[in-house]
């Protein structure tokens, strides 16, 4: 067991975690901490009072020991090819678009350099960011996109040599560049306690959500497309277009220890949607949005050519705080390339409407498998575990060939839904369900285990749906609904003074 474990070394940050193994995303009790050189007096201190601590304003190539009282650990930060301040290269805070600096100073990067953004608010269209290279955003620091869009590039669904980089909810589409993007990058850091506004606010993205305009869907805030080890930390990212922060086809990446927030009446804006990746690990997150906090997808099926489709595989949730949104961890709908070795471990979900979603419906195809759960903590959720079979979603989503309770024939259209496992979850305050699990009558969703699942109820609460498909009508205060799943375990029910 960890007491003090540390991540997401930069040659200028890094992220402690306190007890990462006993609590869950806030301390039990403040804990104070410094740092040193090593063998010296302390450069920094402080006190956490939640599991992650982010450290700013560390030296390259550098010994360092943290130090708190249940320990102390050391560690060493790589070093960097050299620091360029993006001001010298004409970015100014009274600029309209410190776009054309951004891309001068990127340019001048040594490889394994730094490119550092000072306190200063620097408008901007899109970034195009390359391999290795750290975009290191001081405290006071913010990257703000402009609400017009105007000459804004636009990603094409389908590039020069046949790559997928446009996309929209799951499918090859064009979409607009998002204010930080990168393609093909490899050894990619953004980091520091500043902050990237996606600019969702100032302009008319928000009202047209479904839409395509001038050519393309709406952006991301930051899109990643194609990456392999990268590094997000510390950073706030906020305001975003559609979905904030969207990893696709990425490899070895980390988010540690970032801010993720929209307005909750912002729609779609997604926190962080990991989208056919593969070994990515989300630690120390608070997420608080307009839609889901975490959406893992894998790509839709469509009719003829389905080459954008790749599995979401062995992604790690710990430690994080989830609150307000539609759904705290979402698996779908987006989900035809298969996701699967999904743990979600130590973490509060708040005020979510739903805990653990689950979405797809006939025609995705795909498997969603070895789903686990382990010390999540729950409160004013309204169903902590939802997964459905039958979701409304796409022009025909209310059809009956969607919705019909028959059976229909199993084919590669049809979607797979296994090993799901709940260990030591707590949820206070449910208002509908403990759970609902709605599978289809010719592919049920078998092998649910629990062990450990208390739930106590909201005495305020007013029936609702507790999945979105046909036939399934308001719940208050009901245990575990299943329709075609196969569930294995016990749910206790507790009263409020108990839980």
């Amino acid at each position: 067991m960890s007491v003090i474990e540390i991540i997401a070394v930069t040659p200028r940050t890094a992220t402690v975690l306190l007890s990462p193994d006993q609590a869950l995303y806030h301390l039990a009790e403040p804990i104070a901490w410094s740092l040193a050189r090593a063998g010296n007096e302390p450069v920094h201190t402080g006190e956490a009072t939640t599991v992650s601590v982010f450290l700013d304003a560390l030296e390259p190539d550098t010994n360092y020991e943290f130090r708190a009282a249940m320990g102390v650990a050391t560690f060493q930060t790589p070093p960097c090819a050299g620091l360029i301040d993006l001001t010298d290269f004409g970015a100014a805070t009274g600029s309209v678009d410190n776009a054309p600096a951004f891309a001068a100073a990127i340019d001048a990067l040594p490889i394994g350099g730094t490119l550092y953004v000072p306190a200063g608010r620097y408008v901007a269209k899109p970034i195009f960011l390359r391999s290795d290279m750290t975009l290191y955003l001081a405290k006071g620091a913010e990257i703000a996109a402009p609400g017009d869009r105007t000459d804004w590039p636009i990603l094409p669904a389908w590039d020069e040599n046949g790559v997928n980089v446009g996309t929209w909810e799951g499918l090859p589409e064009a979409s607009f560049a998002s204010p930080i993007t990168a393609i093909g990058c490899e050894n990619l850091t953004i980091t520091g306690l500043g902050r990237i506004d996606g600019g969702g606010d100032s302009g008319d993205w928000w009202s047209w959500p479904k839409e395509t305009r001038d050519g393309a869907r709406r952006p991301r805030t930051l899109f990643l497309a194609h990456c392999q080890n990268v590094t997000l930390s510390g950073i706030t990212v906020a305001n975003s277009p559609s979905w904030t922060v969207h990893p696709f086809h990425c490899s070895n990446l980390t988010a540690a220890a970032m801010f993720i927030q929209n307005p909750p009446d912002s729609p779609n804006t997604d926190g962080f949607n990991p989208e056919s990746c593969v070994d990515t690990q989300v630690v120390g997150l608070r997420i608080s949005v307009g839609d889901d906090c975490i959406a893992v997808k894998a790509g839709k099926r469509q009719k003829g050519d389905n080459r954008h489709l790749a599995p979401t595989t062995r992604l790690t949730i710990r430690n994080c705080l989830m609150e307000r949104g539609h759904g705290a961890v979402v698996l779908g709908s987006e989900m035809s390339g298969d996701i699967t070795d999904v743990t979600i471990t130590r973490c509060t979900f708040d005020g979510t409407d739903r805990g653990v979603r689950i979405k797809t419906r006939r025609g995705r195809g795909g498997k969603v498998a070895r789903i686990a759960l382990d010390m999540v903590h729950m409160e004013n959720v309204a169903t902590p575990l939802a997964v459905n079979a039958f979701y409304f979603c796409d022009p025909d989503g209310r059809s009956d060939a969607v919705q019909t309770r028959d059976p229909a024939p199993v084919d590669e259209t049809t979607p797979l839904v296994t090993d799901i496992t709940l260990r030591n979850v707590m949820a206070k305050g449910v208002q509908h369900a403990a759970a609902a699990l709605i599978g289809l009558p010719e592919a049920p969703i078998i092998g649910i285990s629990v062990d450990g699942f208390w739930v106590s109820y909201d005495p305020n609460a007013t029936p609702g749906v507790p999945v979105m498909a046909s036939n399934v009508g308001p719940e208050l205060h009901a245990g575990i609904i299943t329709e075609f799943a196969r569930l294995g375990g016990d749910l206790t029910v507790l009263s409020p003074e108990e839980i």
